[in-house]
Order: C-alpha cells, then sequence, then structure tokens
C-alpha cells in the first residue's frame, strides 16, 4: 500500500509539472502577441474610418479621473463623440463632466441621467439607456477609470471595418496608488490575469470573451444579441458582451493598444474584497477553466514539494525552476507587453501576491455572495441578485 505521505509527494510534483507547463504556455502567448503588435497592419493613417460613440456610465470618482475622461478628448480621429450617463443627478461624476464640457466646448460631450433600474447591473443598466442617445452606430464602451493613448480610437475601430470582426478588446495595466492593496493589485493584472488573457487568445484560437477596458463594437450587432439588457443582470457583463458576439460567428480582436486604468488606493481588506469579488465573477462565468487554476499555482506546489522532501537538494531545485519561470512571465509579460513601470518596484512583493491568490481561489468557492460599489449581491450563474442592506 502506497504511503500517504508518497501520494502527496507524487501531488506536488505533478503540480511543478503543470505548473511548469502552464508558464512556458505563457511565455509562448506572450510571444506570439509581441510578434502580432510588430506586424500589425491593421491601421491605414489614409483610411477611411466611421463615426464613433463612446459610451462611459459613471458612479462615483475614480482616482486621476478627470485626466483619465480627457485623454478620451484628445483622439486623432476624425468624428466621434463622448456620451456620460449617471443614474444619480447628484452623483459626483457630474461635475467632472461639466468641466470636460467647457473646455471641450466643440467635441460633441453629452451627459445623461439614467433615472429607470432596468436590472441589478446599473452599470449596463445606464448603458441600455445611453444608447438611444448616441448617433453613430460604431460604440466604444470602456470602464470609467480607463486613459487612454491620442491613437486608441483608430486602432480600436480600424478593425472593425472588416465584417468578419464583431469586437474589439485590450490588454490594459494598472496603475497603482501608494498603498499595499494597490500595489498587489497591479502586480496580479500585469502577472497573472494578462497573462492569462493571452493565454486564453493563443490556445483558444483567439478570444471569445472581451475586457471592460475595451468593448468596440457595432449597433446592428448589439442589436442581434439583444442589446445592453440581455446581460443587465450579470456581473461579468463584458465578458457576457464579447461570448454573445463571439456567439455570432464572428471574431474577437485582441487590439495591440495598451490602456491603463489607474486603481484606488486599496486597503488590504478591500484588495481581498475587489479580488474575491472577481474571483467569483470568473468561477461563474468559466467554471472549468477557473477550476483548472489549481494546476498553474507553482509556488504553492514547489512550497509544499520542499516540504514533503524535507528540503532535498532536488526539491529546492524545483522550487528555483518555479521562481525562474515565474519572474519570466512576469517580466515578459509586465515589461515587454504591457509596458508596466512599477513592475520592478513591486516585483518583490510577487511570491506574497501568489500565495494571497490561492487563498482567494478557495475561498472563492465558499460563498456566493459579492459587494460591488457598495451593495451586497448574491450570485447565481453569473447573475446578480440584490440583498437587503
Amino acid at each position: 500500500m502506497i504511503h500517504l505521505a508518497t501520494i502527496f509527494q507524487i501531488v506536488t510534483i505533478l503540480g511543478c509539472g503543470t505548473s511548469a507547463v502552464y508558464y512556458v504556455v505563457c511565455l509562448w502567448s506572450a510571444a506570439a502577441f509581441l510578434r502580432a503588435r510588430r506586424t500589425d497592419r491593421s491601421v491605414h493613417p489614409t483610411q477611411t474610418l466611421p463615426p464613433v460613440s463612446i459610451l462611459k456610465p459613471l458612479k462615483g470618482t475614480d482616482p486621476d479621473g478627470y485626466e483619465s475622461f480627457r485623454s478620451h478628448c484628445l483622439q486623432d480621429y476624425p468624428e466621434y463623440e463622448i456620451i456620460f450617463g449617471v443614474s444619480d443627478p447628484a452623483d459626483p461624476a457630474v461635475a467632472a463632466v461639466r468641466q470636460l464640457q467647457k473646455e471641450f466646448p466643440n467635441r460633441g460631450i453629452r451627459l445623461v441621467v439614467c433615472d429607470e433600474i432596468l436590472g441589478a447591473n446599473v452599470k449596463v443598466s445606464n448603458l441600455e439607456q445611453m444608447e438611444k442617445h448616441a448617433r453613430y452606430d460604431f460604440f466604444v464602451v470602456n470602464d470609467s477609470d480607463i486613459r487612454v493613448e491620442r491613437n486608441y480610437l483608430r486602432h480600436v475601430i480600424a478593425p472593425l471595418t472588416d465584417k468578419k470582426i464583431g469586437m474589439v478588446t485590450c490588454l490594459y495595466r494598472g496603475v497603482a496608488a501608494d498603498t499595499l492593496g494597490s500595489r498587489l493589485e497591479s502586480l496580479g493584472i500585469s502577472t497573472d490575469f494578462i497573462p492569462s488573457v493571452l493565454v486564453a487568445w493563443q490556445l483558444e484560437g483567439g478570444l471569445h470573451f472581451a475586457l471592460g477596458s475595451t468593448l468596440a463594437f457595432r449597433r446592428p450587432d448589439l442589436d442581434r444579441i439583444g442589446g445592453f439588457k440581455s446581460v443587465v443582470d450579470f456581473l461579468a457583463d463584458d465578458y457576457e458582451l464579447g461570448r454573445r458576439i463571439a456567439g455570432l460567428g464572428l471574431e474577437v480582436h485582441l487590439s495591440n493598444v495598451v490602456v491603463e486604468t489607474h486603481l484606488p488606493a486599496y486597503t488590504l481588506g478591500g484588495f481581498l474584497a475587489h479580488q474575491l469579488r472577481w474571483a467569483r465573477g470568473v468561477r461563474d462565468a468559466r467554471l472549468g477553466g477557473y477550476i483548472g487554476l489549481i494546476s498553474t499555482f507553482g509556488l504553492m506546489w514547489a512550497l509544499l514539494n520542499l516540504g514533503v522532501a524535507r528540503g532535498t537538494t532536488w526539491s529546492w531545485a524545483v522550487l528555483g525552476l518555479m521562481v525562474v519561470l515565474r519572474m519570466a512571465v512576469a517580466l515578459l509579460v509586465g515589461k515587454s507587453v504591457l509596458f508596466d513601470v512599477d513592475l520592478l518596484r513591486n516585483l518583490w512583493m510577487l511570491p506574497v501576491r501568489d500565495l494571497v491568490a490561492v487563498g482567494v481561489w478557495i475561498l472563492s468557492f465558499f460563498g456566493h455572495t459579492v459587494t460591488w460599489r457598495g451593495d451586497r449581491f448574491q450570485l447565481k450563474d453569473g447573475r446578480l441578485i440584490r440583498l437587503a442592506p
């Protein structure tokens, strides 16, 4: 009969092996993205591009929010409008929009007060009402805290002139506030979440979902999936919109543009709450892939193997290999793909962040509640059910 310690030893070795394979696939996927970026010819300076409606639903204020809004007003693009939407006319974000209208009086900036609550996801409820005010049939939707470069619109709209492409989305990097929680969040985006997106892009022959950093699409395709109201009760609305447009037989194109999000000054508790909300949202959206994450926690498996093997030389070598591969993924994706200027400053925290991720992954299976913008919800099959305060 095989001794229990031997079984555990085999399990930890298998965990290290699958993690090593995953890290190699991350490196391969990142290298493929960099090659695609270098050879991208989708944008031509003389190309005729359609007019665009940028839809930005707002609630409250974000760090450096005004500068993020302002970056959308400085686009090198022939014709576009920006529609901001709030559900409360007293929302503090309204003041920033009014200031923006004064600074850019000729830009076509409008504020829509969305006085109906059409579902549990108020952001999507607002989008459904904002869409009726849009003049144009090409939409760009992105989160309120996203900041972009001047060529952003050209790069995310140009691929949509190809009828085979139904949606364009973008990678993003986090700009952290000077708190430990915020820096851990930024580090996780650059070294964990974005590598997993690139792996999905590479192994699945393209993306079949989208990221809230950018959703660019055509109004007729939105109508074909039932409009924004079809996802008004979903937590991962960006994922659902991308998945449903892909379900029409259209491609979700991953742009070579990288945008940035300025993160709140998370406390450690706030960071953990945000991670748990995100984890439970992914669990409900992609359960099989989410369970499979257990095979990617290389540092955890290597440390467990070190303990079971009682610190033998070969177990230290396995730990060293995991660290080297993990750092290689972090550096290639964080520096070369995302241009994360704070990565090196935060890299020493990577082991802590990875072990916290293991704890969040385990905890995410115990419960179905999430907290979002101060409200509590129950998650059921990806849908939000509002709970009493």
